[in-house]
């Protein structure tokens, strides 16, 4: 497996001040094998982009817990009262978007795109230093866009070559910060020998993917 990736390995590669994407939704679809590995090694000061901070005890809410993140870009906190806590208490910089927005923000990261242009959020906290456009005489914020160091996501069935399948509702954001990000690596649910995913049911093309981990 000219992908597969060792915990250690994985270790070397992570230092404070990164940018990480984190697929899932309420933790669903969330690479837990790679939380726990963050928070073993102990870094510092990560901005995380997450479409939510889980609960304390999982997904990537286990890193506002362990306070490892200074930095946050979210659709919405509620489900883990400490990323409010850390919030009200002036420890956490929290940047809440528009869920559609965050999506279109990290697609334009992964597309190379300037930035998209949406309704969503005029007139509201939302479009706070953020710039106006007027198209054809209606206004439109502009949303730039979202990219990071390291992406870590799951998949469901992955096959050797990277290729990943998502069952269900895992899917979410995982796809979307595949395309987003310097260095994407996928936590496969169940490794599969390439070409035993059918090419219409991958998710994710295996040219997103630098690495497999599958845990140890």
């Amino acid at each position: 497996m000219r992908k597969a990736i060792t915990k250690q390995m994985i270790a070397e590669l992570l230092h404070d001040d990164m940018t990480i994407m984190i697929g899932g939704f309420m933790a669903n679809g969330a690479p837990e094998g790679l939380i726990d590995i963050l928070i073993e090694k102990g870094i510092k000061n990560i901005t995380l982009i997450s479409t939510d901070t889980g609960t304390p005890d999982t997904g990537s809410g286990r890193l506002i817990k362990n306070r490892s993140v200074s930095k946050l870009y979210a659709s919405h906190i509620g489900l883990n009262p400490e990323t409010g806590n850390q919030m009200n208490r002036g420890e956490l910089d929290v940047e809440l978007v528009p869920q559609g927005s965050l999506a279109e923000k990290i697609r334009a990261g992964g597309a190379g795109l300037g930035g998209v242009l949406t309704p969503t959020g005029l007139g509201t906290l939302v479009a706070e230093d953020k710039q106006v456009i007027n198209v054809d005489g209606t206004d439109f914020l502009l949303e730039k866009p979202l990219r990071a160091d390291l992406a870590l996501i799951r998949g469901s069935i992955v096959d050797t070559k990277g290729n990943v399948f998502y069952k269900r509702t895992t899917q979410n954001f995982n796809p979307l910060m595949a395309t987003a990000a310097d260095t994407v690596i996928v936590e496969a649910e169940i490794l599969v020998k390439a070409g035993d995913i059918e090419p219409e049911s991958v998710h994710t093309p295996g040219l997103f993917v630098d690495y497999i981990y599958q845990g140890e």
